[in-house]
């Protein structure tokens, strides 16, 4: 078996995108100097009940264009009808919620995402419409991007912002044909995130039951396992609530108990083949973990997925990028994993020994996993990685890897820069000893 994977919405390297946000910069430059800006009413409601709207729209300038005016006043109709159907989610209104649907397929699939958006204990859900429609193909027909924010279990979280596509059909009120799925885009979490996909809530009928630290859901086949699921997932979160970089821990960690079809289709289906398990970033702040399928049924090695996946959920920042500092993000997740386990327990300790004994060079930049090695050769490297931060963490203490993940993870400092700064010796010395102690731990 092999470890989980962190994941923060894609494994491309940040750079690949550096032309991408060049060019959208340049499309909302244009259309900002050509056409005026699209006003629409904005809703931000609460289980209590609080309401806040956007500022009125301005007065029609009489040279805009008709088409920009059209387009602008059906946007305000929508943003309207969002905001009536926001607050009847909150308020646990299904028919308030599915009102705006005129297609069956509409209805249908309002329906699902309001039952597992109750299970998820959906508090906060502000819809809006995201630019302006455009033309469908058929007359009277729009689509349009709608945004939404939201959180789970306590209202005052910083919300997750997705954006997905609808059809419209134009009238008085306008009515819901369709609506898709999220898909991957750089546009919605900054530029270094991706907005990850297919939802699970958007895929799914789920349920869940909610602990003091955790919300664990599956699919309704899964059901009987959520009381299980949840005991072990509350224990493996205190567990990693030891180690939020900046003591301050994830409001409730959000965990998925896939089946095959899930692992398949959830965010993407863009699971790595080696894992069972990741922590896919989603924005606010928030990573939410999903379980392989079957997991549960692996015997300690569960609890030891579980306690890695959510450190990753208490560690890592918006819009972490795989990168030279991945032994330290995943040997940090699996030193929470090992629980204060000695070396000699590691369940992949002799894949660790084949990798050190064979072709290593000592180095710790260059160990991320990359699609094509062997099972062996990947958790080898999760091995390495393990020892290396256990290394660190046995002569530096807790508190200060904690500091150094910090500037490296978080602040995305070269640990050439960071180390003798925060563990005061030069980052060429302290490799070369940490490759002689895992040499040394796997003899």
């Amino acid at each position: 078996m092999t470890h989980g994977e962190s994941e923060g919405g894609t494994t491309r390297p940040a750079r690949a995108w550096w032309w991408l946000w060049a060019s959208l910069l340049m499309v909302v430059l244009l259309v900002a100097c050509t056409l005026p800006a699209a006003v629409v009413l904005m809703m931000d409601t609460g289980r209590d009940g609080e309401t806040s709207t956007g500022a009125a729209a301005p007065t029609e300038d009489p040279t805009e264009n008709p088409t920009t005016v059209a387009a602008r006043q059906l946007a305000e109709r929508i943003g309207e009808l969002l905001n009536r159907q926001s607050a009847a989610l909150l308020a646990g209104d299904r028919a308030g919620f599915l009102a705006i649907a005129e297609s069956d397929t509409a209805r249908t699939e309002l329906r699902r995402r309001y039952d597992s958006l109750q299970a998820l204990r959906v508090t906060r859900w502000s819809a809006r419409p995201s630019g302006l429609p455009t033309g469908a193909g058929t007359p009277g027909e729009w689509r349009m991007p709608v945004s939404i924010d939201y959180c789970l279990v306590l209202r005052g979280c910083q919300p997750t912002s997705i954006v997905i596509d609808t059809r419209w059909r134009d009238g008085p009120e306008p009515r819901l044909l369709e609506i898709e799925k999220s898909k991957p885009s750089p546009s919605v979490l900054g530029p270094h995130s991706e907005q990850p996909g297919s939802m699970p809530w958007e895929v799914s009928e789920l349920t869940s039951v909610v602990g003091q630290r955790t919300i664990v859901a599956t699919v309704r086949e899964h059901r009987e396992l959520l009381p299980i699921l949840l005991l072990r997932a509350e224990a493996a979160a205190r567990v990693a609530d030891r180690y939020a970089v900046d003591g301050t821990p994830p409001d409730r960690y959000r965990i998925f108990y896939a089946g095959e079809k899930e692992w398949r289709t959830w965010y993407g289906g863009a699971q790595s083949y080696w894992g069972d398990g990741l922590a896919i970033g989603i924005g606010g702040g928030h990573h939410e973990v999903v379980l392989g399928p079957e997991s549960l049924y692996y015997g300690d090695y569960f609890d030891q997925l579980l306690r890695h996946e959510l450190t990753h959920a208490a560690t890592l920042p918006d819009g972490y990028w795989e990168d030279p500092a991945w032994w330290l993000v995943d040997g940090l997740a699996e030193h929470a994993a090992a629980d204060g386990e000695p070396v000699a327990r590691y369940p992949v300790l002799a894949q660790t020994r084949r990798l050190v004994r064979g072709d290593w060079n000592g180095k710790l930049d260059d160990l991320y996993p990359i699609e094509g090695m062997s099972d062996d050769e990947v958790n080898g490297r999760y091995g390495i990685a393990y020892l290396a931060v256990r290394y660190f963490a046995d002569r530096f203490g807790e508190e200060k890897l904690l500091a150094f993940f910090k500037a490296a993870v978080h602040d995305r400092r070269p640990a050439a820069q960071i180390a003798e700064e925060i563990l005061g010796a030069p980052w060429s010395e302290l490799q070369a000893e940490c490759a002689t102690q895992i040499r040394a731990a796997v003899r």
